[in-house]
This record gives structure tokens, sequence and C-alpha cells, in this order.
């Protein structure tokens, strides 16, 4: 039997639907089984509060209805926010069941703090029959619905279309446990080779050529092209890991998943999620995402931090510039070209640290360079002036930067904002620090700042940006107001 190998216009490989139709079909059926859990649990409590069960005929007090539907409300949206109904969770157990106990237990949570705050007098039998029970109802409904799910898949339906990657033996029997364990809800569709299959078994070699054979170097491409929902690497590639990493760069922002089945434990960039399926140890890699709500949030809570800080610190900005300015006479502000997000150039601003001809000195000081072959820093930097050194032992030379962020060319963390000259010397991966907008703060200014060597600072760079979280800035910022009073690599 000859191999289907993809051709040029890749119709080999079959066309996936542009939508997966049992997922939307299935997330409506669970959310009209959490609405109806909700309801009845709030019905209950209401009962055994009031004695009464609400109807349209016995209706409960006004204030009360209100309330409910208000916890309802809020009951839906952390159910939402905690990704209780995310495709790959459907059918998986108790991660599921895990995120609709944890949204449950925000929601309740949200609730009492409004309460407190607000100082408003809710009846506190009602939460407590109304939480455990609602918890039990929503376990219930999403365990009925994970058997539906099973059966379906049982039967071949509700399964995802996958493109199987990597050396003969791995992809072979990769392909032959996602046809045994249905339930995992994958489905090959395709395999593509990383080595000749003459190097593989007569058995393997048959199980391989009952699917479409995609060559490697055209298999992101293929799988975007053709709709396909999950890329799955099986065992090691070609590069180790490093080939790993740029596969996943190349599928960023793609609607597909990345899966490795293979005993990795250490795979540098994207979060990895584990999922154990009888003899696939499946390894869930979630792609870095740049755009969409959560960067929202992060835009927002940026302004909303700025506007706040800035109505603190106005007096002491102002005791800064006069300082500045009764020292030399010189400008107070510092404005130097830098790099930001996608390559754009900016003016960063600064309080002005250093003598007024600082720059025409610089060539004076190559001999004294320090810990870094791009960046140019130097300890004792004579050009210093007596208010800049203060200014930089505490970071207060970066406040003005608060205004960057306001126009949104900066966020208050991120990976460090680049020289055009520092630019010019990136090779490779390291533009990758330039898709995500560069901070005030980061994971280099508390790590060791000047201190550190080029690598370590690109690392720190790249770390942030392929795992950025909002919890992972906030615990930055209380680790810079920690660093403030260290001076660890200020100078």
């Amino acid at each position: 039997m000859e191999p289907r190998t993809v051709s040029a216009d890749f119709d080999v490989v079959p066309r996936q639907p542009r939508s997966p139709g049992w997922y939307q079909r299935l997330a409506a059926g669970v959310l009209i089984g959490d609405v109806l859990a909700i309801m009845a649990s709030l019905a209950l409590a209401s009962t055994v509060r009031f004695g009464v069960i609400p109807t349209w005929r016995e209706p409960i007090d006004a204030y009360f209805a209100i309330a409910a539907a208000a916890i309802g409300l809020v009951w839906l949206i952390a159910l939402w926010a905690v990704r209780s109904r995310a495709k790959r969770l459907f059918g998986e157990g108790l991660t599921e069941y895990a995120r609709v106990i944890n949204g449950t237990l925000v929601a309740f949570g949200s609730v009492a703090v409004v309460c407190y705050v607000a100082q408003i007098d809710f009846a506190r039998g009602y939460v407590a029959v109304a939480l455990p029970v609602g918890i039990v109802l929503l376990l219930v409904g999403r365990l009925a619905w994970r058997r539906v799910l099973i059966l379906l898949r049982r039967s071949g339906r509700c399964a995802t279309g996958v493109m199987v990657v990597g050396a003969p033996d791995d992809v072979a029997r990769t392909v032959v446990e996602l046809r045994r364990n249905l339930a995992a809800g994958y489905r090959p569709v395709a395999v593509s080779l990383s080595s000749p299959l003459h190097k593989a078994s007569p058995s393997d070699q048959a199980i391989l050529d009952s699917l479409p054979r995609v060559s490697y170097e055209s298999a992101v491409s293929t799988a975007r092209i053709s709709r396909i929902r999950a890329v799955m690497i099986a065992g090691e590639l070609p590069g180790g890991r490093d080939q790993i990493r740029k596969l996943g760069w190349a599928m960023e922002n793609s609607r597909a998943e990345l899966i490795l089945v293979s005993r990795l434990t250490d795979v540098a960039g994207p979060r990895i999620h584990l999922r154990p399926v009888a003899g696939l140890p499946m390894v869930h890699v979630q792609l870095p995402q740049y755009s969409g709500f959560a960067h929202s949030v992060k835009r927002l809570f940026d302004v909303v931090a700025t506007l706040g800080g800035l109505l603190l610190i106005t007096p002491v900005l102002a005791i800064i510039a006069i300082l500045i300015r009764a020292g030399d006479d010189g400008p107070v502000l510092f404005r130097q070209q830098r790099i930001g997000v996608g390559g754009k150039t900016f003016t960063m601003l600064k309080f002005r640290s250093m003598v007024v001809d600082a720059e025409a000195q610089r060539e004076l000081l190559e001999s004294k360079r320090l810990g870094n072959d791009v960046l140019f820093k130097v300890k004792d930097d004579p050009r210093v002036t007596a208010v800049g050194r203060v200014l930089r032992r505490y970071s207060l030379d970066e406040l003005p930067q608060l205004w960057n962020v306001l126009r949104g060319e900066m966020s208050l963390v991120g990976p460090r904002p680049p020289l055009p000259s520092e630019v010019e010397e990136y090779e490779g991966h390291e533009t990758r620090r330039l898709i995500s907008k560069p901070g005030i703060t980061g994971l280099w200014q508390v790590s060791g700042r000047s201190d550190l060597s080029w690598d370590e600072s690109i690392r720190l760079d790249l770390y942030y940006v392929e795992n950025w979280s909002l919890t992972g800035d906030l615990l930055i910022i209380g680790r810079t107001l920690v660093q403030m009073f260290k001076h660890d690599g200020a100078y």
C-alpha cells in the first residue's frame, strides 16, 4: 500500500469542521443544567429559610427575590470565570469538579464580602442551605453529562481531530492508544513523521499507512489550513525540547492545542496541564496568547493602578524635580529612545540622574563596563549626580515612566525596555521579548538588575513573556517594593 503523503495544496488531510458543533451543544446542555441546579438550590434555601416554596402565587419578599437573582447571576459568572466549562475539561472528571467547587466558593465569598462592606443584613441560613445543596446538584449534573459524553465518544462521536507528530514507532503507538481509548476524545486524522518510515516495523507501517501522512516540515501549516484542533507530539523530536518549544511558537494564537505524549519533565515556555489517560501520559501545553480578555484586564489594571499611584506620589515627584533642577540647573527629565511591543520605538522618560553631558563621557568608561556583553552598565559611574545616586538607589528615577504606562507604551510589569542598539544584537529567540509591552518593573528588576549577565536577563524576560499572569504581576510588584530598600544590583 503506497503511503499517502500530503500534496502541495493540502488536499490529502480531510478538512475539519470550522467549529466543533458537539462542543457547543454540550456546553449549552451543561449551562442549562447549571442554571437548573442553581435555581433548585436557591428555591430550597428559600423554602427552608422562609417556610414557603416561592411561586407566582406565593412569592417571597421582593428584597430576597432580588438578592436570590443576584446570587444566581454571580454564581453563573463565577463558574464561567474559573472556566469550569472549558472544552478540555469535559469528561475529564476531578479537575472539572474542582473548578465547579472553586467557582461556587468564589461566588459565595464575593457575596459575603459585598454584604460585609455594604453592611447588608442577609440571612445566613439562606446561604448555609444554598451553598452545599448547590455544590451537590452541580456535581451531579456534571457527572451525568460526563457519562453521556463518554457514551457518545465510545460510539465514535464528539472527538477532536488530531495530527500525531514524531518518530514512526512513537506515532504508531499513540495512534493505537487513541483508537483504543475513545473516551480520551481524540481521533487521529493525520500523521507527520520526523524520521523515515522504513525504520518502522511492518505492523507500525500498516497503522501509519491507514492515515494521511504530512511532511514533517509542513505539519504546522497543514494543521492550520486543515483546521486540525490538536497537534500531538509523540515521544522525542529531532532537536529535543528546543524543537518542541519552536513548534509551540509556530502554533501561537492558533485554534489548535499542543499536546505532548512523552515523559518530558522540563518543557520550557508555556504552562503545562497533566491529563493521565490509560496508556498515554498526556501533557497539554497552554499556548501563550498575547491579546484578548486577559490582556484587557492587564491594561485596565495598569491604568487604574497608575492613576491611583500618581495621586499618592505627586508631592514626591514635585520634590524630586526641584532637587534635580537645583543640582545643576539641567533638565529634570531624561528622554531616551527604547523599543516597545512589536519593535515600535517610543520615548521613555526617567528622572535625570546623570550630568548633562553623560553621553559624551560614555566612551571614556568602556574599560570599566561590567557584567553584560550588550547592556552598558558601570558600577560607581562618576557621571551620576549626588541626587541621582539616591534616585537610583531607591529606583525613584523610573517614576516618570508611569506616564509611558498611561500612554500605552509600557506596562507596570513586563520585560525590560531595550535600547535600539540592543535589539540590533538580537540573533533569534531574543526578539520574542518584543511581543509583550515592556514594563517599569519585571523579573529582571527583582532578580539582580545590573548584576545579571545578558543571557540571564534574556532568560528572565522570555520566561515572563511566556508565563504571564495577573497574579504573577502582583507578586512582582510586591517584590519590587521590597527590592527598592535592598538596593541589590541598583547602580
